[in-house]
């Protein structure tokens, strides 16, 4: 239950002010369709995390413990520093006309933004460390929902509500703390 209330917890920080949250944005702003967009943002989100968690999972196999925890708590550090590193929407991310519908297009959308992105890799770190696969994607994926779907029902008015500065410092604490759990803990 850890493994997914800290995953959980963890992404929905880590989302705020993402350029997937951004993303969100825009196709909401774009279509005006929210079911689709929640439901493509869903769908990407189980694929993209469940890949990442069972990268996580197989470099357990593969490190030692000792290699592992270095690995581990200097990745967790290096998260912290990417947290106060706010995301902004690239251009080219707007353009294209919605070829596969509005869901197709989110689900293309978001799979490939969420490449490479802060939240896939708190999950490949997270499913090395809790070595719960099933757990940790199902908490990121939760924490990705919690933190996108409002956004596409209620748009800007989320974006001032949020003082996302704020949230980035939390989240870079987190992730520190955590990076210095890993690190001293054996």
């Amino acid at each position: 239950m850890e493994a997914f209330l800290v995953s959980t917890g963890i992404v929905a920080l880590a989302e705020m002010g993402d350029k997937t949250q951004l993303l969100a944005l825009i196709l909401a702003a774009r279509f005006r369709k929210p079911w689709p967009i929640v439901l493509g943002i869903f769908v990407a989100t189980i694929v993209n995390h469940a890949l990442a968690g069972a990268a996580g999972a197989w470099v357990t196999t593969v490190l030692g413990p000792d290699v592992l925890r270095w690995v581990l708590g200097g990745s967790f550090i290096a998260m912290a520093v990417w947290m106060l590193i706010p995301d902004r929407m690239d251009d080219s991310e707007e353009d294209g006309a919605p070829r596969f519908g509005v869901f197709g297009t989110t689900v293309v959308a978001f799979f490939l933004a969420e490449m490479g992105d802060k939240t896939q890799i708190a999950t490949v770190m997270l499913a090395a460390q809790y070595h719960a696969w099933f757990w940790v994607v199902a908490g990121t994926t939760l924490g990705m929902m919690l933190a996108n779907a409002p956004v596409v029902w209620l748009g800007e008015k989320i974006t001032k509500l949020v003082p996302i500065r704020i949230v980035h410092v939390v989240s870079a604490l987190i992730f520190f703390g955590l990076g210095l759990t890993a690190l001293v803990w054996d």
